[in-house]
């Protein structure tokens, strides 16, 4: 895990680039909807997404390379006081997270980091992260991932594995258990 601090004016870049629009179908980011991500039963893991790929001619849940970027664009929102995700590790994904607004903890191995509007963490394969919006505020962030074929992920807490790396996909501890289990 590394991280920077991104000037200001990265923001505006961005705005700028969804101006101008590349590739395929283009609709500006406001255009895609605004998804509540599922809350675990205790309340502690609670997000919200809009996939900025799709403003750019990713088509969602499609498998095919031909509908898609070799890379996803997410903003994500998380409120105050929850985590976007359990504590987790891709097995070939990177990410890399810019956080826009609010303040928060990025937790590795190596504990606890403080998140800050203009952080860049970027996070390879393998590396187990987690997001926690300890503030007061919603915690904002964009999450730029490249999305490997075959993507799993592991989540040492609760030691089980979500094949493959997403909501909908089999989260497995020696046999099929639910996303949250062994979580809160």
């Amino acid at each position: 895990m590394w991280s920077i601090q991104l000037p200001d004016s990265w923001g505006e870049a961005y705005s700028r680039f969804c101006e101008v629009g590349i590739g395929r179908t283009f609709q500006t980011p406001s255009q895609v909807p605004v998804e509540e991500n599922p809350t675990s039963p205790a309340g502690r893991f609670r997000s919200f997404s809009q996939n900025i790929s799709q403003a750019l001619g990713h088509i969602k849940d499609s498998d095919s390379k031909q509908n898609s970027h070799p890379f996803d664009l997410e903003l994500c929102r998380v409120p105050a006081g929850v985590s976007a995700s359990p504590y987790h590790a891709h097995s070939g994904q990177s990410e890399l997270y810019l956080i826009l607004s609010g303040s928060g903890k990025f937790r590795t191995p190596q504990g606890l980091t403080e998140l800050t509007s203009g952080d860049a963490v970027f996070c390879a394969p393998g590396e187990p992260h987690q997001i926690i919006n300890d503030g007061i505020e919603e915690l904002v962030f964009y999450i730029i991932a490249d999305n490997p074929v075959g993507e799993t992920c592991y989540y040492p807490d609760s030691d089980k594995w979500g094949l493959p790396s997403n909501l909908n996909g089999p989260v497995l501890k020696g046999k099929a258990v639910d996303y949250f289990e062994g979580e809160e």
